[in-house]
């Protein structure tokens, strides 16, 4: 297994939109090597006006370069004035967004898993 296999087989960043909203979605080990499929992310979910979702629900490890993904899709979406929200993080991703201060800053929400939209 390569490399880039190796990263999509352990965590992964990908983009829908529907309902208005563009969902960023969140999975398994988001570290530094998911830099390519982060980039490609943002780029997507900046590109419309839409409203953003980061869905961190099936996130089990974060790095700093996760939480700097997160910081920076917030931080470029509300230049252009589009709303971001945080969706069922685990503990561990709260608890690095209150250490570093941004704990309030990024507005939750939390979804009921059944009425959670199917995994693709």
């Amino acid at each position: 297994m390569g490399l880039i296999e190796q990263a999509e087989a352990t965590g992964g960043i990908d983009v829908v939109s529907s309902g208005g909203r563009t969902c960023v979605r969140m999975w398994g080990e988001v570290d530094g090597g998911l830099r390519d499929q982060a980039s490609a992310s943002m780029a997507l979910a900046l590109a419309t006006t839409d409203p953003v979702v980061v869905d961190a629900t099936d996130v089990r490890f974060i790095d700093s370069s996760g939480l700097a993904f997160i910081l920076q899709l917030h931080l470029a979406a509300a230049e252009s004035g589009q709303a971001v929200t945080l969706r069922d993080p685990n503990r561990a991703v709260l608890e690095l967004l209150e250490m570093i201060g941004m704990g309030e800053a990024i507005v939750l929400e939390h979804v009921a898993p059944a009425d959670r939209p199917a995994a693709s």
